[in-house]
Parts: C-alpha cells; structure tokens; sequence
C-alpha cells in the first residue's frame, strides 16, 4: 500500500496543479435528488458515482492504490468522465507516474464544457511534463471560457515567463490581476517577472504587494529575502524573515534556521544565539540548534560554552563523530593538547575509517614534533582520502622534519599524482628536492608551481632566495623577491631574502634599508642578524659587523661557520667567548627540556 503523496519539479505551479486530497472532488454523475422516497434500481451512473466516491475516501486515507482502482473503476462504467480523468491524472502525477498523468491530462483536456479550474489544474500537470505549448492551449480554454477568471492567467504567465517570453507573461499576468487584484499569486508572479527582466526594485514592491494582500504568503518573503542576500544586504533579508517569523509563522524551523545563518554571516552571534535560544524552548532536544549554537561560541572564541554544549550533544549521540572532531578542534584552540588527542584518537576508535580524526590527529601531532605517530596518522588519511592534498602535504612535511627527505619527495610525488594542478605540492616537492641536493629539480618544481599560481609568495621567495644564496642568476633573484614582498609586504623573511638578493647584486645601501626592516618585522633570528653582519662588512663597519654577528651566534651558538669568520676577523675576545659559551649552555638546557616534556 502507498501512503505517501509528494510532488516532483512542480513547486512553479504548486497552487494550481491537483494534489491527491486536496480538494473535494465532484462526483462523474448527478447523485439522485434527496426528495425520492424510494430506492431507485442499480443503473451503471450510479455504479460509477460508488466508485468515484470509493476511490475519494479511499484518497483522504492515503491508499493510493486503492484509489486509483476505484477511479479506473468508475473509468470504465463512465469513459468520458472529465471528473474521474482529472483526478486519475493528478494521483499519477503525485506518485511521479509523468506518462500516465500526461496521458489523463490530456483526455481532460480534450472536447469542451470542462471547468476552467479543471483545465488549469490539468495545464500544470502538462507543463511540469514538459508540455507548455500545450498546457498554454489549455489554459486558453479556461480563459475563453470564463476570461474573469484571475487565477487562469497566473500559470500562463509564469509558463511564457519559463520560455523567456516575458512581455507576454508580464501581459497575462497583470490581465489576471485586473479581474483578481487580491491574488498574492498574481502580485508574486509578477515579481517573479520583474526579477527575471532585472527589475529589482519594481520586483521587491511586488512581493511586498503579494505580502500586503496576504501576510502569510511565505514564498513572497523568501524571494525577497534571496533578493537582499544575492545584493549582499544581509541586514534588509534578516529583517524580511523576522518580519516572517513574527508575523507570520514563529515555528517555522526551516525559516529560523536560515535567519540564523545570515545572523553568523553577518557575525551578529547575539542574534543568532537568541533565535537558536528559541528553537530550543520549543525543542530542547533540538541537536542541530545546539550544534549551531556550539559553532557561535566557537567563533565567538568562548570556547568554554562551546565545549560544554558539543559535550552535551555527545551524551545523547556518541557516535556523532563530526560532532567530536570538533570538539578536539576546539580542546585544540585552548591548548588542551592530551584531550584533543585523546578526542580523535576515540573517533578513530569507534570508526578506524573515519578520515578527519586520523588528518587532524596527524597534524597536531606534527605541530607537537611527535613525527613518527604523526606519519602513522597522515598515512592512513593519504589512503583514506587520496583525493585531498592536504594529507599528502602534511606527510610529507612530517617526513622533511624528520630529515627523511626521500619519503617526503615521495609523498608530495604521490600527491601530485591525484592533484597535478595543485601548486601548493609542487612547491614543497621543491624544498623537498632542495634537500637531496637536486638543484635542477627544485627549479623545475618552483617554476611549475609558478606557472600554476604566478602569485604564490612561497615559491617566489624560495626560488628567489636560492639563485641569491648560490650567485646565480641574481636580477631573477632581485625580481623573484621583490615580487613576494609585494604580496606580503609584512613577511620578514620574504624581506631578508630580497635584502640578500640586493647584496648579491651589489646594492648594498638597498641592502641595508631592506634587512634592518627583516629584523624589524621578525625580530631575533640568527639568520636575519648574520646577513646583517655580511651587509655591514661589505661596507666596511667593522664594529656594526661584530655587533650583527655576535648577536646571531648567541642565538645559534651551533653555527661553527659564522664562528670561525667571527675569530679569523679578529672579533673575538675573552668577553665575546663568554658570551658565546653561555649561549651555548642555554640552547642544550632547553632542548633537554623539550625532549623531558611529553
């Protein structure tokens, strides 16, 4: 037995195409005046209006298939039943049967004497079939036959409006409103049209004409409100849906629900939560409003509320493992480091597939240095989602900071595989390369990474910054990075790396003004501060030099190199050794640290 109605591709003319039990039907028959005092004998009219009335009844209780054996019933006793065609060809067209809909629609259509509702019911059927052109005849026929009637010109038009012909579904339409001017269809339709002619202003006052004759014909609030958001007025379309909701229908869920996410497009989270705060009086156990209202906290960076309310949402639904993810993101963003891993790691265990706990897992555990479990991780987020390249990435950084760089070249090779326009993987396959000592094949990763994203700043740097360091082709190395400074004018490494392409070319005094605003921007770097040395010597400062050089071998007291050119110069004295060796305790007190601290 099939209970339930729906309808297909049809919500354009919803008001005028026969939904099964929407309307009382008229029997194919006259029923015999209640006057007669005696039963009059079986006649086969009577044995029809039985089963039409059958098949009603059996209609109001969803069963469907009952009706439409009652209804083929009566067909038969009565052929040219316009009644019992009408409503054959609206079961069909709810229950999505288009052919046998069309064909009922069709003979409904056929002849004269039909009622204009009929045929105009009968003239969306078709339409929605894919007939217009035919649909347009019917629903001529209604007009010519009762040209008073509004609600015939309303289809028509938004038929002709469907063809682009939208003079003439302007034309119907407002006819229809001179004979019905209190139809909040005509008036929505009419707005539809001057939408579709790019009238947006004369369309907006359509709708709010089809809101004045009727306060509660909600799809003239949603076109409007689509109208303010499409224009970006957010705040006019979040006051057309409370207007709505307070006017009109306060438990409309889906209406709610869309206020409340314009109210966070809007980062209005006050009035977000307060419109969630209703969904959840009339439904505390509303998991979705309470999800929304954990995503505000989130946003709102109160991370406490947010935690407490997904903690919640998980009490009820613990397999909820999105839910939970976020949850570790958020023990995350509080530096709770133990129960974000222990969030994911509990996903993973109620679902090993589940790839988004095993990437997010991996990357915390590469911000953390824990590699090897981080590789484990990103491993199966690679196998379980090869399409993304992210995990790719990841991996593969986790693999150069664990100074296996022929894995990491392997792991941005695979990702390249899946993702070959992805400039982001070309780009670290480069630095990847750079570290097996393949010169040539970093040139060749940063160049396609260039040619994929002519503006990504890393590779333009990089390869800048490497023709600099090796003296080759050093006007490049002057382009390169003056153009990734341009695109992050405040990345002080970007700075330093042109300050050193200045100094390679010659430019000493660009140098100069170039690597103290890198210091400036990035502050103690030993790296920053020995260029700074390099660029002083070459300008013959000598004591701006010691200063530049002694600073950054306290900040890596490790760099035997800088060392060694510090007292083949001369600088060194028993004060600066000092200095040097107390650093160097420094450096071994912390690393010891961190390797004690899990």
């Amino acid at each position: 037995m099939r209970r339930v109605v729906f309808l297909q591709g049809v919500s354009w003319l919803l008001p005028y195409v026969v939904v099964a039990c929407a309307a009382t039907p008229q029997p194919p028959k006259t029923i015999p005046p209640a006057t007669v005092q005696q039963p009059a004998p079986a006649t086969p009219e009577s044995d029809a209006t039985y089963h039409f009335m059958m098949g009603h009844q059996a209609e109001l209780a969803q069963d469907l298939d009952t009706a439409l054996k009652e209804y083929r019933a009566a067909l038969q006793i009565d052929p040219k039943s316009k009644e019992v065609q009408s409503r054959l060809a609206a079961l069909y067209f709810a229950l999505g049967d288009l052919p046998q809909a069309v064909q009922y629609a069709e003979e409904v259509g056929q002849g004269s004497g039909q009622e204009p509702q009929m045929l105009t019911h009968m003239a969306g059927i078709l339409a929605s079939a894919g007939k217009p052109e035919r649909a347009l005849e019917l629903l001529d026929k209604a007009i010519e036959s009762a040209p008073e009637r509004g609600e015939s010109y309303f289809p028509k038009g938004l038929i002709l409006l469907n063809q682009k012909r939208i003079a003439e579904a302007e034309q119907a339409v407002k006819k229809g409103l001179q004979y019905t001017s209190d139809s909040p269809i005509g008036h929505y339709y009419l707005g539809r049209i001057s939408l579709e002619a790019g009238n947006i202003e004369q369309a907006v006052a359509n709708f709010d004409r089809a809101i004045a004759v009727n306060p509660a014909f909600e799809p003239a609030y949603l076109a409007q409100a689509s109208i303010y958001e499409s224009r970006q007025d957010k705040d006019n379309a979040i006051a057309v849906l409370k207007k709505y909701l307070e006017q009109v229908n306060p438990r409309n869920r889906d209406i709610r629900q869309h206020l409340v996410q314009l109210y966070i497009a809007t980062k209005d989270y006050a009035g977000g939560l307060a419109e969630l705060e209703k969904m959840l009086e009339e439904n505390p156990g509303d998991l979705d409003a309470q999800l929304r209202m954990a995503l505000i906290y989130g946003e709102k960076k109160e991370f406490p509320k947010a935690i407490s309310r997904l903690t919640d949402i998980l009490k009820s639904k613990p397999a909820e493992l999105k839910v939970r993810d976020y949850l570790g993101y958020l023990y995350e963003e509080t530096k709770d480091y133990p129960k974000a891993m222990e969030t994911y790691r509990y996903n993973i265990h109620l679902d090993p597939r589940f790839s988004d706990s095993h990437m997010h897992l991996g990357v915390l555990l590469y911000r953390l240095k824990q590699f090897p479990e981080a590789v484990t991780h990103l491993d199966e987020a690679v196998r379980l989602m090869p399409k993304q390249p992210e995990p790719h990435i990841v991996l593969g950084l986790a693999h150069l900071q664990s100074d296996q760089f022929e894995k990491a070249s392997q792991a941005f090779e695979e990702g390249i595989k899946h993702h070959p326009k992805n400039a982001d993987l070309h780009f670290n396959l480069g630095t990847a390369y750079d570290k097996l000592n393949r010169f040539d094949d970093v040139e060749r990763a940063m160049e396609t990474a260039l040619s994929l994203d002519p503006h990504h700043a890393d590779a333009l740097n990089y390869l800048g910054y490497s023709y600099a360091e090796r003296g080759i082709k050093i006007e490049q190395a002057v382009s390169l990075t003056k153009q990734a400074v341009a695109l992050k004018p405040e990345n002080g490494y970007y700075v330093d790396s042109l300050a050193w392409a200045f100094y390679k070319s010659g430019m000493l005094a660009e140098a100069l003004t170039e690597i103290k605003k890198a210091v400036s921007l990035v502050g103690d770097d030993p790296v920053i501060y020995e260029h700074l040395g390099d660029i002083y010597m070459k300008q013959q400062k000598s004591a701006d030099a010691r200063d530049a050089w002694l600073h950054s071998l306290e900040l890596d007291p490790s760099n035997e190199k800088l060392l060694q050119r510090f007292r083949e110069q001369g600088m060194t004295n028993p004060s600066y050794e000092d200095r040097i060796q107390q650093a160097k305790r420094r450096v071994a007190e912390k690393t010891h640290t961190q390797q004690a601290t899990p």
